[in-house]
């Protein structure tokens, strides 16, 4: 047994220590590592892919379910609108352009404010700046645009309120024109399909030209003329880069960012839209930097101008000359531009340095030729602050200002300038006329009596004339207010408005004939048919020659020796009468030259007193000043009659035809080269003549020559 060898133990340690094969681990099976591996990201698609499925699947149906509820949206809202053959964009409203005798606009009325203007008419910036800023893909999208409407859900999203609208230009046009402003479900989809419908029938200039004519641009402006003319005082096709990004920019809150309210918000909005401009690439940055270097507009709150008076004074005798006004239409008045400016200077500039003193607030002037055209008309000191036309609507009592009346019905029942009366405390019945001055000068002539405006001698005319007679003098020269037939009518006592008392002082001036006030001289459709055409050629004969030109020298001595040489106009031969009411309330000054008739009131709305304002001072001083514009450059002429004082024969017929007096205006043209002249009408700036020609026939003036 010891021969034989030791089996050696799996226990025994082997020489280093260690049993063999201690602490050796199992070798791994690469393979099924590499397996398992596999089927976890197999199983990890199977589960995206079953998810893709699930979400695709419920999202089609969602879609489907979400475009079949869509649908029925726009069915259920689309069946309410009419039949898509009654679809039509209604007439813009009917625009009234008026204008001046040359042709330059005094305004535009209507319910727009403004006429209509071509996309070529007007200033290319225009639709460039409002396609910039409200509607960048206008040229491409259909009539609506769903990245601009995904963009505004996403802005309004972020912000957690409604600060970006998704309407397309075309959608605002549908929405101002065919449906109503508010906002529901119901209005939006119509808004949608209608601009869908706008789309097929016009042509995208013709879309955005309808939505810049009819969409409102604050202050009462609607449409961009009628903007351009109310904020920049010009026309829409005269806009700059600058202003027509202002325009475009008050779109967003016409009312809130008007520059008649907001001038710097305005002109800040005005600096986005060029910004949108140029990142458009519609303007380069010269044009950016020049555009934003202009001051903020800075529009009257209101309509401002004295122009505006006449404006509404031809609204309201529109259309009982033409009737209901269906199409846009283009007035032509009589007005003259360089006097209505005159007018309104001289009387505001007056008021201004007076008024605070002589406790007036108002005043009122009005100039008409000799056939009764209105040259120039102004209703108050300021339209902006106060649109009633006090030269018009008001009715005041004129005072002495209705003596000529009394003195040629005088005349008319055989009396003369020369004839003498007594100045002498008189009474008729229970009524005590008094003198201005309280004081009282004897006998004197009716040319002096006149002159100095005495009360006394012209209370005695009016008895012996009788009350009624001068009532119907005063109505036969075209005083058309009612007038109370009593021993006070001497005095003025009766209201008329200052338009009707102008014209009827416009027959002394014009020898005699009638001159009814009128100011619309033609209406036409802006493709040039006529509508209305003025013809006051056949006015009648209202005084003889013998007292037209009898008072008009006795008015001249008013002027020259009397209450009115305020009135003097060096050169000229002036004519009027001045008019004072009781305590200063009413004060007035009418007068004429060969030229132009003029009547000038002060006053106070309230009827407050004046302080110690009479017809000869303030009056007088405005009718000067105007006057003296107005005759500029011309040639003195005289007036009719040549200042000289006539001998009537006794008890003259106001109207005589067996005497040869021609009784119209047409015969006293055939009258003209027998030496009666009608009196000129140029006024205002002198224009150059031929050497042969020194004065307009009242048929040239009716002629337009």
């Amino acid at each position: 047994m010891a021969g034989k060898k030791k089996k050696r133990s799996r226990t025994e340690p082997t020489l280093g220590g260690t049993p063999a094969g201690a602490g050796r681990k199992p070798a791994k099976r690469k393979g099924a590592a590499k397996g398992r591996s596999a089927r976890s990201r197999a199983s990890e698609r199977g589960l995206l892919a079953r998810a893709l499925r699930f979400v695709l699947y419920w999202g089609m149906v969602a879609a489907v379910w979400g475009g079949v509820l869509v649908i029925g949206i726009v069915i259920y809202y689309g069946a309410k609108l009419p039949p898509v053959d009654e679809w039509a964009v209604p007439d813009r409203a009917p625009n009234v352009k008026i204008v001046a005798n040359d042709g330059s606009l005094i305004a535009n009325r209507g319910a727009t404010g403004g006429e209509a203007v071509s996309i070529d008419e007007m200033s290319p910036f225009i639709p460039m700046a409002v396609v910039a800023i409200e509607d960048r893909r206008y040229y491409s999208h259909f009539g609506v645009d769903p990245i601009g409407l995904a963009r505004a859900m996403v802005t309004n999203i972020q912000h957690g309120d409604v600060v970006q609208g998704g309407s397309t230009l075309t959608q605002q046009l549908a929405k101002n024109v065919l449906l109503s402003h508010a906002q529901t479900l119901e209005r939006k989809v119509q808004e949608a399909l209608m601009a869908l419908w706008l789309e097929h029938r016009y042509s995208k200039e013709q879309i955005l030209a309808m939505y810049l004519n009819r969409v409102y641009f604050g202050s009462g402006a609607y449409g961009v003329e009628a903007a351009s003319q109310r904020y920049f005082d010009k026309s829409a096709r005269d806009v700059t880069l600058g202003e027509a990004a202002l325009l475009a920019g008050l779109l967003k809150a016409p009312s809130r960012l008007s520059p008649a309210r907001d001038p710097e918000a305005a002109e800040a909005r005005a600096q986005v839209v060029l910004a949108a401009m140029h990142d458009q690439d519609m303007i380069d940055d010269s044009d950016m930097a020049t555009a934003m270097a202009r001051e903020p507009t800075r529009a009257p709150s209101y309509w401002s101008g004295a122009e505006h008076y006449v404006a509404d004074m031809v609204m309201a005798r529109l259309e009982p000359l033409i009737g209901e006004i269906t199409t846009d239409i283009v007035v032509r008045t009589t007005i003259d531009p360089g006097l209505e400016r005159d007018a309104e200077e001289s009387l505001k500039s007056a008021l201004d340095a007076s008024g605070k003193k002589d406790r007036v607030e108002q005043g009122a002037l009005v100039a008409v030729d000799a056939t009764g055209a209105v040259r120039a008309l102004v209703g108050g000191r300021d339209y902006s602050k106060s649109q009633f036309n006090r030269a018009v609507t008001a009715k005041r009592q004129p005072g002495s200002a209705f003596k000529p009346f009394v003195y040629a019905a005088a005349l008319e029942i055989g009396d003369r300038p020369s004839s003498v009366r007594n100045d002498a405390p008189i009474t008729i019945d229970d009524w005590t006329p008094e003198n201005y001055e309280k004081t009282y000068s004897g006998p004197m002539t009716l040319t002096t009596a006149l002159a100095h405006s005495v009360n006394t001698i012209a209370a005695q005319l009016v008895m012996e004339a009788s009350p009624g007679g001068v009532a119907d003098m005063a109505r036969r020269l075209g005083i058309t207010s009612d007038i109370t037939a009593n021993a006070s009518i001497a005095l003025g006592t009766s209201e008329v408005s200052l338009i009707e008392l102008t014209g009827a002082y416009a027959a002394f001036m014009n020898g005699g004939f009638k001159a009814t006030p009128y100011v619309i001289e033609t209406v036409e459709t802006t493709g040039g048919k006529t509508l209305y055409q003025a013809d006051h050629a056949g006015q009648p004969r209202v005084l003889s020659p013998q007292i037209a030109a009898n008072m008009n020298a006795m008015l001249m001595r008013v002027v020259t020796e009397g209450t009115g040489s305020a009135a003097q106009i060096p050169g000229w031969q002036v004519a009027g009468k001045t008019g004072t009411t009781q305590s200063s309330r009413d004060a007035l000054f009418v007068g004429f030259t060969a030229n132009l008739t003029t009547g000038v009131w002060v006053g106070n709305d309230d009827n407050s007193p004046m302080r110690n304002v009479t017809g000869g001072k303030l009056p007088a001083k405005i009718w000067h000043d105007f006057m003296a514009r107005a005759h500029k450059g011309l040639s003195p002429e005289p007036l009719y009659g040549g200042g000289r004082l006539i001998e009537p024969k006794p008890r003259q017929a106001p109207a005589a035809g067996e005497d040869g007096n021609p009784k119209t205006l047409v015969e006293l043209l055939g009258r003209l080269g027998e030496g009666e002249s009608a009196p000129p009408a140029d006024v205002g700036e002198a224009k150059p003549q031929p050497a042969e020609h020194k004065r307009r026939t009242i048929m040239q003036i009716l002629g337009g020559g």
